[in-house]
């Protein structure tokens, strides 16, 4: 029974989540419905009563139930054996959700999101500045948030500046929404050489992980990122994925549409039964390795200015983001 009431619980927390505005008991009933869940809505109040006795749920008058911070840490600690293969399911679900539209210019893409604090930002604008002019980063396009703004369905707390980043599986959504079956095998530690990639040295595969692997590797300082912006060779995050080997050339297509509207591309492909970068591709499949979104970010940490960042944080709009260049400009 208390197993039940707390799969429950999080299945609330997580609905609650996902939305940036209040939630009302009857929209998280249809909600459940629609994914094939029973519960009706007196019990969902009767849960998000004792929620909001637990610090999990803020009951907003009129509107709903958003989440709290306390509700976000239980989501993030709670049940860990379950949220294995996690992130694969995020990527999914957000790549699903995307609607940038290579034509118009227009829609939705996915970003990272990291928060430092108003007294570094300056700094951190210049290091930005430099890390994306070496090359080793998804796109040059950053978005700027501040305190009390809503972004991904996160608020930016006082006393912080959101820096948001293109995150690599914008990539596998541009690609998706074309009709190519995409697959994230894994992030990894990747090794570069005089500007070149070498070789993967880490890996861990999206399916048996319940953290973006690139965040484990810029919080546990295994990236040596400005080495690479200073001299062309160290470590930096990177991510690998496969699709279809006969969409050669749509997926060639399609990111060099992404690269000249500012979104990246990948920074090497493999053809099917061979090795990339030293990984095996499946026949029939090529590989494809992405540079992960949050190698600026790692710059700022491995200089010692402290960042919060959470990886495919969300979706924001196309237009809300910026050429990197006037980083510059708003931050002196």
């Amino acid at each position: 029974m208390r197993e039940r009431i707390e799969r429950n619980q999080l299945a609330i927390l997580r609905l609650l989540g996902e939305r940036a505005e209040p939630v009302s008991s009857t929209a998280l009933m249809e909600e459940f419905n629609r994914m094939g869940i029973e519960m009706s809505e007196r019990t969902i109040r009767l849960y998000l009563g004792e929620m909001d006795r637990q610090g999990l749920t803020r009951y907003i008058k009129k509107h709903g139930r958003v989440i709290t911070q306390k509700g976000h840490q239980e989501l993030e600690q709670s049940r860990v054996f379950e949220k294995v293969g996690f992130i694969n399911a995020k990527i999914d679900l957000l790549t699903y959700r995307m609607d940038y539209d290579l034509t118009s210019k227009k829609g939705s893409i996915v970003v990272n999101i990291s928060l430092v604090e108003e007294k570094h930002i300056r700094k951190a604008a210049g290091m930005l500045v430099k890390a994306f002019e070496s090359g080793f980063s998804m796109g040059r396009l950053v978005g700027i948030y501040f305190p009390g703004d809503t972004v991904a369905g996160e608020i930016i707390p006082e006393g912080y500046v959101g820096i948001g980043t293109v995150c690599s599986v914008t990539l596998h959504g541009v690609i998706g929404s074309s009709g190519i079956p995409v697959r994230a095998i894994f992030g990894g530690l990747l090794e570069i050489e005089k500007r070149k990639p070498l070789r993967f040295i880490q890996i861990v595969r999206y399916d048996g992980t319940s953290i973006d692997p690139l965040e484990i590797f810029i919080k546990s300082k295994m990236t040596r990122y400005h080495q690479v912006v200073e001299s062309g060779s160290g470590r930096i995050g990177a991510n690998f994925m496969e699709v279809p080997g006969d969409a050669l050339k749509s997926v060639v297509d399609i990111s060099r549409e992404m690269e000249k509207d500012g979104l990246g591309s990948f920074l090497k492909l493999g053809w099917p039964g061979h090795s990339l970068l030293q990984i095996p591709i499946s026949w029939g499949r090529l590989g494809g390795v992405i540079i992960g979104g949050l190698n600026p970010v790692a710059y700022l940490e491995e200089s010692g200015i402290p960042v919060v960042s959470k990886a495919i944080s969300g979706l924001v709009e196309y237009e809300t983001l910026f050429d990197f260049h006037q980083l510059a400009e708003k931050f002196g």
